[in-house]
């Protein structure tokens, strides 16, 4: 015999599904960046996946690299990374290579002083800087403007530092500080702890400041001459070390003597170093990342020299 209410009961689980399907709905629709887990906030919503959607593996490190703007997506795709002609027609930035701070001595030969910038005629390049209305740029800004068009400042000027020497972070860093400057300190990562150079607690507080730290190889060898296992010692152990100092990865490079060739490009790629600075050769017409311009600061340039020097160059 039926039950009265059997004919009931697919209208009520009817009725009951309706309700829970909502119920789902209303709870998906009602999440927001807080309730969604970091997985989900970095997957841009699309009306439609495809392969482009998905960057390649050769960007996912540069597009790390690129900072979010307040209107850019969490996660840039690998279609709107510019291609190597694109790169090298857009205008350089003036980047200057400084190595020791310090003021010359009676044993310091003519070519040496090119090398060594006195601290006083320092102090002028960077006021002159400032004055000139230059504002100070870091690699993540450099290659997000070089590989997207990202903006600059108006003016914009990276300033390097090689070899490590204590000058850097003892008379080069506070003049950097004094105007809201921030520099690129390659590192020399033999050098560190020894007498005259920047000890590993002072690579980490210049990092802490906002700084950037890149290697600078472990002892200062041509790269055009690394073969095999100099690629480990050179390049890749020095770039873990610093990366343990810092607690930041260890992502730009500076070519020793500004010497490289494009034999060199591949195994720092497969490093992690997605950039990397030589000093006043032209640029790599397949790979300009890897090859980016600078000039050495002379110590013998006055500021209006060196602001020469850069109009000129860049």
């Amino acid at each position: 015999m039926k039950s009265p209410y059997f004919r009931f009961r697919l209208p009520f689980f009817a009725l009951l599904f309706v309700l829970l399907f909502g119920f789902s709905s209303c709870v998906q629709e009602g999440k927001t960046a807080d309730t969604l887990s970091p997985v989900e906030t970095a997957i841009p919503v699309a009306p439609a996946l495809s392969d482009t959607a998905i960057p390649i593996p050769d960007s996912l490190q540069l597009l790390a690299a690129i900072p979010a703007g307040p209107d850019q997506p969490v996660a840039l795709v690998a279609s709107s990374i510019a291609d190597a002609e694109t790169i090298i027609a857009r205008k350089q930035v003036p980047i200057l290579c400084y190595h020791q701070v310090r003021d010359w001595r009676e044993k310091d030969s003519k070519q040496a002083k090119d090398y060594i910038i006195p601290e006083d005629r320092f102090k002028d390049h960077i006021k002159m800087l400032a004055d000139s209305g230059y504002q100070t740029v870091l690699p993540d800004q450099l290659l997000a403007y070089l590989t997207t068009g990202a903006p600059l400042p108006k003016k914009p000027v990276m300033l390097t530092f090689d070899d490590t020497s204590l000058g850097q972070y003892t008379a080069a860093a506070p003049e950097l500080e004094k105007y809201g400057f921030k520099g690129v300190f390659f590192i020399m990562t033999v050098s560190l702890d020894r007498p005259n150079y920047m000890t590993k607690a002072q690579v980490k507080e210049l990092s802490d400041k906002g700084h950037a730290i890149g290697s600078h190889t472990w002892d200062h060898q041509n790269v055009k001459k690394y073969q095999g296992q100099d690629w480990v010692t050179q390049v890749e152990k020095p770039s873990r070390q610093l990366a343990e100092i810092t607690g930041k990865p260890t992502e730009y490079f500076a070519y020793p003597f500004g010497l490289w060739n494009p034999e060199a490009i591949p195994e720092l790629k497969q490093r992690g170093l997605i950039a990397a600075f030589q000093l006043a050769d032209k640029r790599d017409p397949q790979d300009p990342l890897h090859s980016i311009r600078r000039i050495i600061a002379s110590g013998y340039w006055s500021s209006n020299s060196l602001h020469r020097a850069m109009v000129n160059s860049f």
